[in-house]
């Protein structure tokens, strides 16, 4: 028998016990996802007196077996993997589209990149000036060459594997890592796009496809997007340890009900424990919850100084709520394609994104490894057995293929993230309230990425079984805009170093301050801003 734990029966012991007040921190990080971890690392490193607040638990790394088994199950939930509360995490909708917010996220140290796919693209050039060069959308204030060191730092601390994308912004050196082969599939759809004069490119990937940081290369379990059982996939907790390791107090279960303030500081963040309610004093404070749970929680610190919310002078926090879009098409073969071999994308193609201008959004085209049932899935769903298990396997596994893509969203002040005051979550709070509405532009985006995937699935001669289109397509579960940065701040929440206009002590780490949001997946670019404001926190406490 096995010694592990019931995949249902997972503990999660390692979290911290000790829960109460750091004295004397120079800096507090609210939320230990990737944005936080990387803060508190760097700030630890050059010497502050570093606490991360996290409101889920620490979870235990022996542990990703027994959740590899949930991911595997027919009917599972990211989130359920990762222990999802489901009266912490409830939400409601109200806007014109339903946003199914839980069915990505996860909270726990480590955050969204516990269960991310794990794509690390820069943001194109011209998606830091969508109004000048698009007539659409916002300026950032800052330009891609501000980011550029950052993202090449973002791509050293977090072990990025790519190669060549003759579309992609100029870059100093190659990536750490180079790209993974292209899968047996890429051959496939490789063939088609030759004829069809279709670029396909290396996807970067946040993944070891050789040692790096101490950290093993992938080792192929398939499970990746849920669970990475070898560690192989970068996530949060990778920076988290290596805060502590410098000095850094990491406190889990440590949900922030609210900022205390004066008229432009942050005094404190109340947090409540399993053991009771505490206040943590700092210096300076980061906030890097993500796009949803930030301005949710400067809504919640309202006060009859900032009866609108906290950092909210502009009336912009919630607001401007984006995602990305997504378009894809999928059938079967009359050949084997070895779908679900490989958990994760290895070829893209970035070559109709430059096409982008007020009527068309940027979007980028993916070529996926993995389309249908596993056999596990097929196998957990039947109640055959033997030699007809086998023949339904034979018959429905091998032969499907998919591709799919992202469609950049113009920022809307209709689309917002607000307060539900009929729902409180367990600690009696209102929970968010996702107003998600989308625009034409986006939707006739998605109605040109899918003439492209046709053609291309037509050329391989795949029967097309499936399309998410205009009428059914969903998020990417990539939460921007709602803590906008902008030079005048009537505009926006934050200034082009990410700190807030209205309070002198706090900052925003997260793609909650993307004026837009391009159609490249946001982790690298959240990672490159949260490097920079290390460095403005460093500069200023």
């Amino acid at each position: 028998m096995s010694g592990r734990p019931p995949a249902e029966d997972i503990e999660n012991s390692a979290g911290a016990t000790d829960r109460t007040p750091v004295d004397n921190a120079d800096v507090c990080v609210v939320g230990a996802g990737p944005a936080g971890a990387l803060v508190a690392d760097r700030l630890a490193d050059a010497g502050h007196e570093v606490v991360v607040l996290e409101a889920g638990p620490r979870f235990d790394f022996d542990d990703r077996l027994a959740r590899q088994e949930k991911a595997i199950r027919p009917t599972y939930d990211r989130p359920d993997v990762w222990d999802s509360d489901p009266e912490r995490d409830a939400h409601s909708n109200s806007g014109e589209w339903i946003y199914p917010l839980n069915h990505a996220r996860a909270k726990g140290v480590g955050g969204s990149t516990l269960h991310w796919q794990g794509m690390v693209m820069r943001l194109h050039e011209a998606d830091f000036n969508s109004k000048s060069e698009r007539g659409v959308g916002a300026d950032w204030p800052i330009d891609y060459s501000d980011l550029r060191s950052y993202y090449l730092a973002a791509e050293r601390a977090i072990g990025v594997a790519g190669g060549d994308n003759p579309f992609a912004p100029p870059r100093e050196e190659p990536r750490p890592m180079p790209a993974f082969e292209p899968s047996y599939s890429d051959s496939l759809f490789a063939e088609a796009c030759d004829e069809l004069e279709i670029a396909m490119h290396p996807v970067p990937n946040a993944r070891n496809s050789e040692p790096y940081d101490g950290r093993s290369s992938c080792v192929g379990y398939g499970t990746c997007q849920p669970v990475c059982p070898s560690g192989a996939k970068y996530d949060g907790t990778v920076h988290i340890e290596s805060a502590e390791d410098k000095g850094a107090t990491v406190i889990d279960r440590a949900a922030v009900q609210r900022l205390d303030h004066d008229a432009d500081r942050i005094t404190a963040a109340t947090y409540a424990t399993p053991d009771g309610e505490h206040r943590q004093e700092a210096d300076a404070f980061v906030l890097a919850a993500g796009g949803v749970e930030i301005p949710r929680l400067l809504l919640l610190s309202e006060s009859d100084q900032y009866p609108d919310g906290l950092a909210n002078s502009s009336g912009a926090v919630g607001r401007f709520f984006m995602d990305h879009l997504f378009a894809g098409m999928g059938g079967t073969l009359d050949e084997p394609t070895r779908q679900n071999h490989i958990g994760f994308l290895t070829s893209e193609s970035h070559q109709f994104y430059h096409e982008a201008d007020d009527k068309f959004a940027p979007f980028k085209l993916e070529f996926f490894n993995y389309a249908g049932p596993s056999p596990v899935e097929m196998a957990l769903t039947g109640d055959d057995w033997g030699d007809d298990l086998l023949e339904r396997l034979q018959d429905g596994y091998g032969t499907h293929i998919a591709m799919g893509g992202l469609v950049e969203q113009l920022p809307r002040e209709d689309s917002y993230i607000g307060l539900d005051e009929s729902t409180t979550d367990n600690h009696g709070n209102p929970v968010p309230d996702v107003h998600w509405n989308v625009g034409d532009r986006a939707l006739r985006t998605i109605e040109r990425a899918n003439e492209i995937q046709r053609s291309i699935l037509d050329e391989l001669g795949v029967e097309i079984e499936w399309t998410a289109g205009p009428d059914s397509t969903g998020p990417a579960y990539h939460h921007m805009g709602t803590t906008r940065m902008s030079d005048d701040p009537a505009d926006g929440v934050v200034d082009a170093d990410c700190r807030t206009h209205d309070l002198d002590n706090c900052w925003i780490a997260s793609s909650s301050v993307f004026p837009t949001g391009g159609a490249m997946n946001p982790t690298l670019t959240i990672a490159a801003l949260a490097l920079r404001v290390a460095d403005a926190v460093d500069t200023a406490v």
